[in-house]
């Protein structure tokens, strides 16, 4: 959707060159990635990510960086299910334990609300690989703007 796009760049105060297609829907650097989202309802959100080779470190396992993105936006898709259309929030805190390396195949995280007050709203994740082995546990701070 976003592919004609993902060059161009990027300028502080300007209209964005993308428009996202409903409040929960992938943003260009999820499409990129090759995010699903398979559900986003109550607090909670499960989100596939096959492994490709664009994902890939030197030794063939699949990027940190990519397993701690589909947790974040995970947990960025449990957090839009329960905020208004438009509310406007960000991660300003995450970690990430690794337990298993991801080999191949696809990557689902499953999230969570696990606390949330007026603009500060605490998530988790887990990550599994296709087997069903539990590959990594995330836990954010993500703050609703005033």
């Amino acid at each position: 959707m976003y592919k004609k796009v993902y060059e161009e760049p990027m300028i502080a105060g300007a209209p964005l060159p993308f428009r996202l297609p409903e409040w929960i829907a992938c943003a260009p650097f999820e499409e990129y990635l090759g995010m699903s989202i398979l559900e986003a309802r109550d607090g909670t959100a499960v989100l596939t990510m096959p492994f490709k080779v664009k994902l890939s470190q030197g030794k063939g396992l699949m990027h940190g960086g990519a397993v701690t993105s589909l947790a974040d936006t995970a947990v960025a898709m449990a957090i839009k299910s329960v905020l208004p259309e438009g509310t406007h929030f960000a991660t300003v805190e995450l970690g990430l334990k690794f337990h298993a390396p991801v080999r191949g195949g696809t990557v689902k995280a499953v999230a969570r609300i696990a606390e949330r007050d007026e603009r500060t709203i605490r998530g988790e994740a887990e990550v599994f690989d296709e087997d069903g082995t539990k590959v990594a546990t995330f836990h954010s701070i993500f703050k609703v703007k005033k």
